[in-house]
């Protein structure tokens, strides 16, 4: 039977608390913590190997919990409310450009210098619906297991290949595997509508205080924005990526029923 934590200062609970608190405590262990019945299950189908999951008392399958959490353990160590009582601590492992694979037709998302883990979940999300072949994150020290962009991206973390690299890397790589790169941005561009996301694609997008930097607008095979209408000059990031990720669909639906 699963020994049930009750107090707050239970050494179990502390160390569940710690991951989920400290970026250098997840790093040095190699481990990271996943609320929520449907985040763990999507962590389960993507690989990762769990290795502690905890219950809170009085949930139906307790019993296949390695640790019952009492209510005011429970309490200490939940972020949200209506997660259904289920935390799993599973084992990180890295991932590089080298070991994505990518569809006949790709289609990426690069974003550089976004570090919101709000921002970042939303547009994994918007990638898992689309999708997407993967998501380059650059230039900024991007903690993928960060308990906020898991909760964010509703695991989608977990069903979207995710790499963390330097622009310079993320552009080489690109350019080995014939991927046009389109750069969103107000200055200097064209209507998405009006661009060829058909071909291999590459969609990047910067931060919204910041913008793209001068490095990516060089290099980009085309410049394209989405009209605005009234006042604002911008969206947040994940309404953009959103917006062109599935117009980058619609295109590509219209060339497959063409030629059927």
């Amino acid at each position: 039977m699963a020994e049930v934590l009750t107090s707050p200062q239970n050494p179990k609970v502390k160390e569940l608390l710690a991951l989920e608190t400290s970026s250098r405590e997840r790093r040095e262990r190699g481990l990271f913590v996943v609320e929520g019945r449907r985040e763990v299950e999507r962590a389960r189908a993507a690989g990762f190997e769990q290795v502690t999951l905890f219950i809170r008392e009085g949930e139906p399958d307790s019993e296949s919990a390695d640790f019952i959490l009492g209510g005011n353990a429970y309490a200490k160590v939940a972020y949200r409310e209506g997660t259904e009582g289920v935390l799993a601590v599973f084992r990180t492992r890295s991932s590089g450009l080298e070991e994505l694979s990518l569809s006949e037709n790709p289609l990426v998302l690069v974003l550089e210098r976004v570090e919101k883990p709000g921002n970042l979940g939303a547009v994994l999300r918007t990638a898992d619906a689309a999708g997407v072949d993967a998501v380059l994150v650059c230039d900024v020290p991007t903690d993928s297991f960060n308990p906020n962009l898991i909760r964010a991206s509703l695991g989608a973390v977990f069903t979207v290949p995710t790499v963390a690299c330097s622009s310079r890397d993320a552009y080489a790589w690109l350019s080995g595997h014939g991927i046009s790169v389109l750069t969103a941005q107000l200055q200097d561009s064209e209507l998405y509508y009006q661009t060829d996301m058909v071909r291999p694609t590459a969609l990047v997008f910067g931060a919204e205080d910041k913008g793209l930097s001068t490095f990516w607008r060089e290099r980009a095979d085309a410049h394209i924005r989405i009209p605005m209408a009234g006042a604002m000059d911008s969206l947040n990031i994940s309404v953009s990526a959103a917006i062109l990720a599935f117009e980058a669909v619609r295109q590509r639906h219209i060339l497959k029923q063409s030629q059927q």
